[in-house]
């Protein structure tokens, strides 16, 4: 026997019943069987299901619903079709307040086991529209010869490279997520429709689709992709390699902006620049972020991973003094020419903060306040160099509850600062992503 064969494992034959007793971070149910965690897509605390083997392992294994005997209160029935195929969604089999008590539990229980600290206040959770509220995305892009000479657009098939069938998506901005179809339609007709592998969407005041391209489009691909823009009322740009190389279909591309905290501040971006998914949580979460901070003008602020400005506009307009830093360059040029095209006046930097110096420029001095919201990885290399410029206030917004309770845990446990209130926002309603802020304050 070879030793591929000898490794494989066979699989439990037929139907089992479990009992659901818990969710695990990914959103899947928990079943106990023997004393093993068996976890299972689409099930829900208190449910008793039947399910098929997908996996086996020594720690735990996974499963596949097949039927429902007793249904959770807290069960829905999913809005969209392709549910439990496309991979873009996990919960929408959940109420979507029922959601949030799952988030604000992983967000709790990450503070206790992962940073050994608990918050004073846990404040209410951010929350707002649950469907077309999506409005940056990035979509794969195939078609396929075998099946007659289809195209699918949209995101891959849960754990499978394969992209799902879809006819439209309910979490897009509905003048992207309806218009799935019509994208599919006019990329059959392209000569290039088998050099075509993704659109990237940015849905602002209007909507832009960055096509990007293997091969030159011919001529008739151009007048077919310009008469697509003119029927649907988008803006399109064609992008051949790297960021550099995006160009509008059809010049001059109408501007692209976005107010950060809902008044009449506009921030200006490029349709591939990240700004935050969901519009209406990220100016809740930028107000909170503010109040939380209490700046007062004349103040000394830092503020760290600040993208293109979408806190450190608003931020400025308090009157504190701030230092804005960023890593991607083009974010950075960006945040600055908003800034001087508002009238506003921050000191942008560039930096890498996962490899920090103490003795960078932006560094020196002395800091009130601090803000961050660092990637998923979270702000480990910058909580002692924080933690030693000893801010009265530190803002924490964070989008993965383990490293923000890590990053928590240093700062509590090690620099002596207390966790005063923490809460979560539903960012992403119907997956399991938890979007979370934290405030820490001195202990003299």
């Amino acid at each position: 026997m070879s030793r591929k064969n000898r490794r494989q494992k066979t699989l439990p034959v037929g139907e089992f019943s479990a009992e659901i007793v818990d969710l695990i971070a990914d959103g899947r149910g928990v079943a106990r069987i023997n004393g093993k965690a068996t976890f299972i897509a689409d099930s829900l605390p208190g449910e008793l299901v039947r399910f098929k083997y997908t996996r086996t392992g020594r720690d735990l294994d996974e499963g596949r619903i097949v039927a429902i005997d007793k249904a959770s209160p807290d069960r829905v029935e999913p809005k969209c079709a392709h549910f439990g195929i496309c991979g873009g969604c996990s919960l929408q089999h959940l109420a979507p307040e029922s959601q949030i008590v799952f988030k604000q539990k992983q967000l709790l229980e990450a503070f206790a086991r992962i940073g050994k600290v608990n918050a004073e206040e846990i404040v209410a959770p951010i929350t707002g529209a649950v469907w077309g509220y999506r409005r940056r995305g990035r979509l794969s892009v195939k078609h396929v010869l075998k099946k007659g000479g289809v195209t699918y657009v949209g995101f891959r098939e849960r754990e499978s490279v394969l992209l799902a069938a879809l006819e439209s998506c309910h979490v897009l901005d509905p003048r992207v997520g309806l218009r799935l179809q019509a994208m599919a339609r006019m990329i059959d007709h392209l000569d290039i429709r088998l050099a075509l592998p993704q659109i990237e969407i940015a849905a602002a005041e209007h909507v832009a689709m960055v096509i990007r391209v293997n091969e030159k489009p011919s001529d008739a691909d151009l007048e077919r992709l310009r008469q697509f823009a003119a029927d649907e009322g988008v803006d399109l740009y064609l992008q051949t390699g790297g960021p550099e190389t995006i160009t509008p279909l059809s010049a001059p591309a109408r501007v692209l902006d976005y107010s950060p905290d809902g008044s009449d501040l506009k921030l200006r971006f490029q349709p591939t620049d990240f700004i935050q998914i969901n519009g209406s949580i990220s100016q809740q979460i930028v107000r909170r972020a503010i109040e939380w901070l209490a700046p007062q003008p004349g103040q000394r602020v830092l503020e760290l991973f600040c993208g293109l400005g979408n806190f450190s506009a608003p931020l400025a307009k308090t009157g504190v003094e701030l230092v804005a830093v960023e890593g991607e360059a083009g974010l950075v040029q960006r945040a600055r020419e908003n800034a001087e095209r508002l009238g506003l006046k921050i000191q942008f930097d560039q930096a890498d903060l996962f490899t920090p110096s103490v003795d960078a420029p932006w560094m020196q001095g002395h800091f009130d306040a601090v803000l961050l919201d660092p990637p998923r990885s979270g702000a480990k290399e910058m909580m002692p160099l924080i933690a030693a410029k000893k801010p009265k206030r530190i803002v924490y917004v964070s989008c993965h509850p383990g490293t923000l309770a890590r990053d928590a845990g240093t700062l509590v446990n090690e620099h002596g600062y207390k966790l005063v209130r923490a809460g979560v926002m539903d960012m992403f309603p119907h997956t399991a992503h938890v979007e979370s802020m934290a405030l820490f304050e001195r202990v003299n």
